[in-house]
């Protein structure tokens, strides 16, 4: 007994030091990977559920008819861009606020807040009137007098949603900012739920609500925009919106704090305007070359968007931990975040981009049954893998330099990279200009890879640039 009784006592000093052993310690691309992917997780959410919308609205109005579905489309055609801008103005104050907080003053953030209010409801503003205008437009254009008379009610029924959407943002980018992003997540995903049965409503006429056909769907947008509005007070009294002491007074329009958001914002709101307006023209342009052309051209673009919400998100994450660093005076921290992001989303890229490729046909056979088109946005997918490579690494760079506030380069190397290189270059090689026979679609694919390779490369000497200059980081910090 005593000898069985003796032995647990003789390996207790060895379990003692078992136990006060040191844990492994992680890599730091082990822990800024995971903090990176716990911020960017909920906005990955977040996009999913605002495209399940867009595709809600799309499969409603085109089961009631082909001419609503036409008159919808082309209202968000018209739209998108314009709100996109509108809405970029606004982003700026996700790293303002987040560069506050790493710097332990985020009840400083409170009067960025309040600024970026006056700024939405402007804003908002400036949208309502562009969009009720649209009508004339259309008439000028020479579009299908039907779907163009309900592309202009649709519009206006959308316009009465802007203000609290626009509204609604300033708060989501500040909860960001702050580093909650899942509020966001949970409200677009009430939004999601709410917007079918909206919708049924509206355009079916049902439980006595009037027919209103493709023109419901903007007054079911315009409801669910309110919604979120309302939604998102709930988070307002909570400790870490708290602490912003953005309820603690009214502020009166103050200039100088409204042109530093700007001077962050409007950057940024001309480059996704850039980019979208890009892409609208390209799509005029293909539509020319014949519909099955344009079919497999629009399933490549739903393909390349649904896979770029990953990086986008990352990139959305970067900004806000480089943003804590740059204000916690982390110089080495803020690069370790853009290089950890870097090389996470060109991970990402690389095994996309070889699925993409591997799965070409089974991808493009899930949106059509035509072979001709199948073919077509099969052979487009190789385009779309490498294209992918560019842009993924892009949206981590371009995340992080946000972050930096650095927002102005990156517009301008949007602008030669789409405008000066990607789109004369793809329209030259599509119609033959520069090489016989013409590409056709696959041209303005060629095109778009070329320029925004150059963007990225671009975009990455900028980032090595601010990201080792500390009296730039400084004053972009200051701006």
């Amino acid at each position: 007994m005593k000898r069985s009784s003796g032995a647990p006592l003789r390996q207790r000093p060895a379990m003692r030091q078992e136990a006060a052993a040191p844990a492994p310690r992680r890599s730091p691309f082990a822990i800024e990977s995971k903090a990176l992917l716990r911020l960017g997780a909920p906005m990955v959410a977040t996009q999913m559920f605002i495209m399940g919308i867009g595709f809600l609205d799309t499969l409603l109005a085109g089961r009631y008819s082909s001419v609503d579905l036409a008159g919808v489309a082309l209202g968000g055609n018209f739209l998108w861009p314009i709100f996109l801008f509108m809405t970029g103005l606004t982003m700026a104050i996700t790293p303002m606020v987040a560069q506050l907080v790493g710097a332990k003053r985020t009840g400083d953030s409170g009067p960025i807040i309040r600024q970026g209010l006056w700024i939405a409801l402007l804003s908002a503003a400036i949208t309502m009137i562009i969009v009720r205008q649209a009508g004339p437009v259309f008439v000028w254009m020479d579009l299908d007098p039907q779907a163009a008379a309900i592309a202009a009610d649709y519009l206006k029924a959308v316009s009465w949603g802007m203000p609290a959407v626009m509204v609604y943002l300033v708060l989501r980018y500040s909860c960001e900012g702050l580093g909650n992003t899942r509020p966001p997540m949970l409200i677009a995903g009430a939004a999601f739920l709410l917007n079918a049965p909206l919708n049924y409503l509206f355009i079916y006429g049902a439980l006595g609500f009037p027919e209103l056909g493709g023109v419901g769907c903007g007054w079911a947008t315009a409801l669910v925009m309110w919604l979120e509005l309302a939604l998102i007070t709930f988070f307002l009294r909570r400790p870490f919106f708290r602490a912003t002491r953005f309820m603690e007074r009214f502020s009166a329009p103050q200039l100088a704090i409204a042109l530093r958001i700007l001077k962050i914002g409007l950057p940024i709101g001309a480059a996704i305007f850039m980019e979208m307006a890009l892409f609208s023209i390209i799509g005029f342009l293909i539509a020319g070359l014949g519909v099955q052309a344009l079919a497999a051209h629009s399933i490549a673009g739903t393909v390349s968007w649904m896979t770029y919400v990953i990086p986008m998100s990352l990139g959305s994450a970067a900004a806000i931990r480089v943003g804590f660093r740059v204000g916690a005076q982390d110089r080495d921290g803020a690069r370790r975040v853009a290089l950890v992001a870097f090389q996470l989303s060109l991970a990402y890229a690389l095994a996309v981009s070889a699925l993409m490729i591997g799965l070409r046909h089974a991808l493009a056979g899930i949106f059509t049954t035509d072979p001709v088109v199948v073919a077509i946005a099969a052979n487009l997918m190789i385009f779309i893998a490498l294209y992918q490579l560019f842009d993924d690494s892009n949206a981590a760079m371009a995340g992080a330099l946000r972050g930096y506030k650095d927002t102005r380069m990156p517009m301008l190397f949007s602008l030669v990279g789409y405008w000066l290189i990607a789109l004369p270059l793809g329209h030259l090689l599509a119609t033959g200009a520069l090489i016989q026979p013409g590409l056709g679609v696959y041209g303005y694919w060629a095109g778009l890879a070329v320029g925004l390779l150059l963007v990225a490369l671009a975009m990455g000497a900028r980032l090595r640039h601010t990201s080792g200059n500390d009296a730039l980081i400084q004053r972009l910090a200051l701006g």
